[in-house]
C-alpha cells in the first residue's frame, strides 16, 4: 500500500494509525463505517496481522475506533478529536514559527507559504 514507507524511521504500526486518523478526521471513514478485519487488511497490504491489530488496539485507545464483538471495528464519532488534534497542531506550529524567527525568517517568507497553502484571499 502507497502509505506504508519503509524508508520512514517510524514504524509501521505509527504509520498505519497515522493513515487511519487522517481518513476519518477528514472525513474519507465516516462515524459507524466498518474498518476491514485485522486479517483482510494484513493480506491486502502485506503486513503481519499482529502489526495491524496494534495499530488498531492504538486506534482504540485513542478514541477513532470502536471494536463490536464478532462484528469488527467500526469508526467512531470524531468530533472532540479533531478539535484535539487542531488545538495540538496550533499549538506545535506557534513553537515552529517562534523558532522560524529566532533564526532570522522574516514574517513576509511566512506569509508567502500561507498564501501558497490557502490562496491569498482566504482569511
Amino acid at each position: 500500500m502507497a502509505f506504508v514507507d519503509y524508508r520512514d524511521p517510524r514504524p509501521v504500526y505509527e504509520q498505519i494509525v497515522d493513515y487511519y486518523e487522517k481518513l476519518i478526521l477528514t472525513g474519507a471513514m465516516q462515524p459507524d463505517d466498518r474498518i476491514p478485519s485485522v486479517r483482510q487488511t494484513a493480506a491486502e497490504w502485506s503486513i503481519n496481522p499482529n502489526t495491524i491489530q496494534k495499530a488498531f488496539s492504538i486506534l482504540e485507545e485513542r478514541g477513532y475506533i470502536y471494536a463490536v464483538p464478532g462484528r469488527g471495528n467500526f469508526v467512531a464519532e470524531t468530533g472532540d478529536l479533531l478539535k484535539q488534534r487542531i488545538e495540538r497542531f496550533l499549538e506545535d506550529e506557534e513553537k515552529n514559527i517562534r523558532e522560524a524567527k529566532a533564526f532570522g525568517v522574516k514574517k513576509s517568507q511566512m506569509e508567502d507559504i500561507l498564501n501558497r497553502v490557502f490562496g491569498s484571499d482566504e482569511a
